[in-house]
């Protein structure tokens, strides 16, 4: 087998769960040959360049062998070879997300608790409080 469709070789190679995904992402400008963008028929062959773009970061690898059928992952890592820039790019992303971590992920309360909802109603009411004003305008 010289060539074969780049969706089927992306799901044989294990880079997507089904070919219906490969395909999917294929059709929305995510993966090239050779800097060109593909189409979910294009022929892939060995020696080709295969950019695909997962999140924020592009993964490029050069295309070692080609198998219709998909295998275990030791026998999919045999298929391709990622380069070296591709291999740094990767790794720069994963200390970027290791170092600036999602700030939704540092909130440690939700909704106010019962006591947090009293503290807050006293504040209001009390005098000189934020119930005292009717309207966001200063008034001396």
């Amino acid at each position: 087998m010289e060539k074969l469709r780049i969706d089927k070789w992306l799901w044989a190679a294990r880079f997507y769960k089904t070919r219906s995904l490969a395909g999917e992402e294929i059709d929305k400008g995510r993966v090239r040959i050779n800097d060109v963008e593909a189409k979910p028929a294009k022929e892939v062959k060995v020696g080709d360049v295969v950019a695909m773009r997962s999140g924020a970061t592009i993964r490029t690898v050069t295309v070692l062998g080609i198998s219709g059928q998909r295998g275990g992952a030791p026998a999919a890592a045999l298929m391709f070879a990622e380069t070296l820039e591709s291999i740094a790019a990767r790794e720069r992303a994963a200390e970027l997300r290791r170092l600036n971590p999602e700030p939704s992920a540092a909130l440690e309360h939700g909704r106010p608790t019962k006591r947090d909802r009293r503290d807050l109603d006293k504040a209001k009411q009390g005098k000189g409080g934020w119930g005292d004003r009717w309207s966001a305008s200063y008034e001396p």
